[in-house]
């Protein structure tokens, strides 16, 4: 990697060029981008952190909550794809831009914390989620009032500081002003899709509705676009401030973002079912005690009948529910075909988003990296 420093008065040093070489491979070019990421992610949060806990001794659990949900966990998607969207739109990458573009992990920790509040969730990579930590706490501490309502509280108000900080690094990155500028306009439309699939879901799992066409779009917007369309468009919008001149590939962006996004959200409706609680961090079947209803279910509500619908009925959504029964409904998902089903519209979407890349407009290294995160993304351990 070709970095460039120079020493200020201070001794700060400053990253004025942190594009990956081209001749190392994608995944190691995706790794050094990944331990930028984290490094300004690190950065910030501890100085945030110090900020916060300084009106306040009582505030350290929040914000040592939030530093380590960010910290610990991630692969750090939505920043890579922003960083490789602005590599293809012609950006060397600054410290700058690196910067900028991790604050979209400030972004999806506020979508998880209240997404896992909303679910009923107990469990986020392996630990406790923030309201079960919260709520444990309250517990331990005998404090007075309902646990459970403590953590909800807590939870809601630290997904909502993870918003403000998500924003707050965006817009102290350091970028020009007109890359700012433009960057906002991209950053503020995902915040409203990402709010809009969200309600979608919440609206849907209460109708008790089995809708595939309505499954979709809420893939579509609660994680498609916010995972990869968006930070694409996010990464052209920096390097490419002029919306007439960066409109070309902002569509390529869109034709390779949007399907592979979903194939990314199907990917997650399997493991959500039939996914190791090693390698997703939640128990095995989360999505069937919570009776999620993903593009999976919907497939599944199409061809189930008879007796096994019934039994399926019985089950779905208990949040008690055995690991014997867990298995039996995973049984009979795979007999209805729909997990297959499913499987064969991954690799359908994939393909579809692979064949946008073909294009003179993207740049080599760029198209050899989304091709690299398109299989990261779409092909994670079950």
């Amino acid at each position: 990697m070709s970095i460039l420093f120079r020493v200020l008065p201070l001794g700060q040093r400053i990253v004025t060029r942190v594009k990956p070489e081209a001749s190392l491979q994608p995944l190691e070019q995706l790794k050094s981008l990944r331990q930028q990421v984290e490094a300004e992610l690190q950065d910030f949060l501890t100085a945030q952190s110090n900020y916060f806990t300084s009106i306040a001794p009582e505030l350290k659990p929040a914000a040592s909550s939030l530093s380590a949900f960010v910290v610990n966990g991630g692969k750090r998607f939505r920043p890579l794809f922003a960083a490789v969207g602005a590599i293809g739109a012609g950006s060397n990458l600054s410290q700058a831009e690196i910067r900028a573009f991790a604050s979209l992990e400030l972004l999806q920790a506020c979508a998880l914390v209240h997404d896992d509040l909303m679910d009923a969730s107990d469990t986020r990579r392996g630990e406790p989620a923030i309201h079960k930590l919260f709520e444990s706490m309250h517990s331990a501490e005998k404090y007075q009032g309902k646990a459970t309502q403590f953590g909800l509280s807590a939870s809601v108000l630290i997904g909502d500081l993870a918003l403000i900080w998500s924003d707050q690094m965006l817009n102290s990155s350091g970028i020009k002003s007109e890359s700012l500028l433009a960057a906002l306009s991209v950053h503020d439309e995902m915040r409203v899709e990402l709010i809009a699939g969200q309600y979608l879901d919440v609206f849907e799992q209460a109708r008790g509705t089995q809708s595939v066409a309505q499954a979709l779009n809420i893939a579509r917007y609660k994680s498609a676009k916010y995972t990869i369309e968006r930070p694409l468009h996010l990464g052209a919008a920096i390097a490419i401030p002029d919306p007439l001149m960066r409109a070309q590939i902002v569509s390529i962006y869109s034709e390779f973002g949007l399907p592979l996004g979903e194939a990314f959200q199907l990917r997650d409706d399997l493991l959500g079912v039939f996914g190791d609680p090693k390698v997703t961090g939640k128990p095995a079947g989360d999505d069937l005690r919570e009776g999620k209803r993903t593009v999976l279910m919907a497939m599944t509500h199409d061809r189930i009948s008879g007796a096994a619908e019934a039994e399926f009925t019985q089950e779905f959504g208990n949040h008690d529910i055995s690991e014997s029964a867990i298995a039996r409904l995973q049984e009979i998902i795979a007999e209805t075909g729909a997990a297959m089903h499913v499987e064969d519209l991954i690799e359908e979407l994939t393909s579809t988003a692979l064949e946008a890349l073909n294009r003179d407009e993207i740049v080599p290294q760029a198209r050899e990296l989304l091709t690299e995160m398109a299989i990261i993304a779409t092909k994670r351990n079950m």
